[in-house]
């Protein structure tokens, strides 16, 4: 069973960054696909960013391309999410998530991408 531990949500105000990280166990994370998504309160999931296996390959939501990073470190079996440039509109629950059996573009498919398992959400809120 994986298991997720989420952290750095809080609040910061408009053109500020943030950095939220994922430690994840109970999976083969150095051969899975990683991804973050966000959820609003009242709106459906949205996909945020997906990344490879050797993170040589991304996808990221139209929404946050060219100001916001996925990365990894398969050394700690960690997932980042950094954050730059926040706007009001990227107040949401932040989840993370990893699969070792589809890729970025399965994950990452859609608006809302497709997870079988995820972190606990971390709250990030954007205001001034």
């Amino acid at each position: 069973q994986v298991q997720y531990v989420e952290s750095g949500g809080g609040l910061v105000q408009p053109g500020e960054s943030l950095t939220l990280s994922c430690v994840v166990s109970g999976v083969a994370f150095g051969r899975s696909t990683v991804g973050w998504f966000r959820q609003a309160p009242g709106k459906e999931r949205e996909k945020v960013g997906c990344l490879s296996s050797t993170g040589g390959a991304a996808i990221y939501a139209d929404s946050v391309r060219g100001r916001f990073t996925v990365s990894r470190d398969n050394a700690k079996n960690t997932i980042y999410l950094q954050m730059d440039s926040l706007k009001p509109e990227d107040t949401a629950n932040y989840y993370c998530s990893v699969d070792p059996f589809i890729t970025i573009t399965t994950m990452c498919a859609g608006f809302d991408g497709d997870w079988r398992s995820h972190g606990q959400g971390s709250q990030v809120t954007v205001s001034s």
